[in-house]
């Protein structure tokens, strides 16, 4: 029960990465608050971790505007004390090509994906200072540590990465540790569009994952709840990849370039060449 006693708050915790952390992390003891823009799937979340014997409240926000976040974090407050957990998961991804996408679409990325984290990072962190302790786990991409299109989302989430080595480095020694996350494709509601135009996405996908899969919601919900937990409790400012070995290397390539049959065999090789 690496949670029991602990105050969480999960933005974009009505779906995906962020439902299965909310689910998780309440089966190990935490009070969690599940934070959606849709009050809907925040509600079946927090009823789902209520039927299991948890406790959870469900909120409705607007991750992007101040306003919104500052009357979600008093409402989470007022129900659980300071939060002393946060995952910054809330994300859209819209915009594959900064020739056609247009001003508003970048705006939307930049300010659901990482003006949020400024946002309930801000609203949360004075009592985490406080308290001399508190862990913010922020979900980003392996979009934001290579070029794989989605620009605008891309650029929002490279940006949390860095946004997470400065607030690690400033609020470390005053007891406060920030990482973050990079899954590659996860099976997640965000995919819906695309599967329903192109039922095989995840098939064709696959190639390129050195594990023989996608993930899926709980294998990033794993590596956010060690975070976040004590047994990183010397682990800040860092990015786990978190990708089925995408970033590793490409199978794909070594099936489609057969390099061995250019070379002799070892045996006919000089020493040295």
């Amino acid at each position: 029960m690496r949670f029991e006693g602990r105050g969480v708050l999960v933005t974009g915790g009505g779906s995906g990465i962020g439902r299965s952390t909310c689910l998780r992390v309440a089966a190990e003891g935490a009070r969690v608050a599940v934070v959606d823009l849709r009050a809907e799937r925040a509600q079946e979340t927090a009823q789902e971790i209520a039927a299991s014997g948890g406790r959870a409240i469900a909120l409705t926000a607007d991750v992007s505007k101040s306003a919104s976040v500052d009357n979600m974090a008093a409402s989470a407050i007022d129900a659980f004390g300071p939060i002393d957990t946060l995952v910054n998961n809330a994300g859209i991804a819209a915009g594959d090509d900064i020739l056609t996408f247009d001003e508003s679409t970048w705006d939307l990325n930049l300010s659901v994906v990482l003006k949020s984290v400024f946002l309930v990072s801000r609203a949360l962190l004075p009592a985490m200072i406080e308290a001399g302790s508190g862990t913010i786990v922020n979900v980003s991409s392996v979009n934001g540590l290579t070029g794989i299109g989605e620009e605008a989302y891309s650029a929002a989430k490279a940006g949390m990465i860095n946004l997470t080595q400065n607030m690690a480095i400033k609020y470390g020694p005053r007891g406060v540790r920030v990482n973050v996350v990079c899954p590659g494709t996860v099976r997640t509601p965000i995919w819906d569009g695309v599967v329903a135009d192109k039922p095989q996405i995840f098939d064709e996908l696959t190639r390129w994952y050195p594990l023989g899969r996608v993930g899926e919601p709980e294998d990033i919900a794993a590596a956010i709840l060690f975070l976040a937990s004590s047994d990183a409790s010397w682990i800040t400012g860092q990015t786990l990849t978190v990708d089925g070995g995408l970033t590793a290397g490409n199978p794909r390539l070594l099936e489609d370039v057969d390099i061995d049959a250019g070379f002799p065999d070892a045996a006919n090789q000089k020493e040295g060449l």
